[in-house]
């Protein structure tokens, strides 16, 4: 059964999808994709509403997961960026693995261009797989589907690209097939070039 708030008045702060749990810990992202559902529809993915109003506490994420390993992973993945709230990640994931969960953290890439370090060494330990949102083959496309808040978000993307199969087990790049201009093949050059896997999305379909 899909994940529901603990009341009625409460955020959504996870959510299912087939046999995923999602965790929706932050609404914020330094990105404002063109193509992001909030920006043309409101804060929903399918029938979940995921708009949070604040930044739900550690200790509510945490309560508003069951048994993680009854899950075939657990996914950091709402209408925010994760890595924005870097240190409750990791403190949500540390709790996920200790029971037995398979963690997965979808992300833009840019948290070493946020966080101004490389932040993969902290990440190594508590995630097992991380899916990067490249979104595009060159910066003039990403630029214009992705409109990021950082400059140099393209190329801080694909160096984070580079860097994380050193710490994480399972990296993928994932592009969206559908997006005006994207060249889906030179996208998964790109992950090829960089030793991670690539996954052909498609245009709004979630999950």
């Amino acid at each position: 059964m899909p994940a529901t708030p603990i009341h009625p008045n409460k955020p959504m702060l996870t959510y299912q999808i087939a046999d995923k749990l999602y965790l929706n810990i932050t609404d914020r992202c330094t990105l404002r994709c063109r193509f992001c559902p909030k920006y043309r529809e409101g804060p929903r993915v399918r029938e979940f509403d995921l708009d949070l109003g604040a930044r739900p506490a550690v200790a509510d994420m945490i309560g508003a997961i069951p048994d993680p390993a009854r899950y075939r992973e657990v996914v950091f993945c709402g209408f925010g960026e994760p890595t924005l709230r870097l240190k409750p990640l990791l403190h949500i994931a540390r709790h996920i693995k200790s029971r037995g969960g398979y963690v997965r953290l979808n992300t833009d890439g840019l948290a070493n261009r946020v966080h101004k370090r490389n932040v993969l060494p902290e990440l190594m330990n508590h995630v097992d797989a991380v899916s990067v949102s490249m979104n595009a083959h060159c910066e003039s496309v990403y630029n214009r589907h992705c409109r990021p808040t950082l400059s140099g978000s393209f190329h801080a993307v694909l160096e984070f690209l580079s860097l994380a199969p050193r710490y994480i087990g399972k990296v993928t790049a994932t592009a969206i097939d559908g997006l005006d201009g994207v060249d889906i093949d030179a996208c998964r050059r790109l992950a090829g070039e960089r030793g991670v896997k690539f996954r052909r999305r498609i245009l709004d379909v979630v999950g």
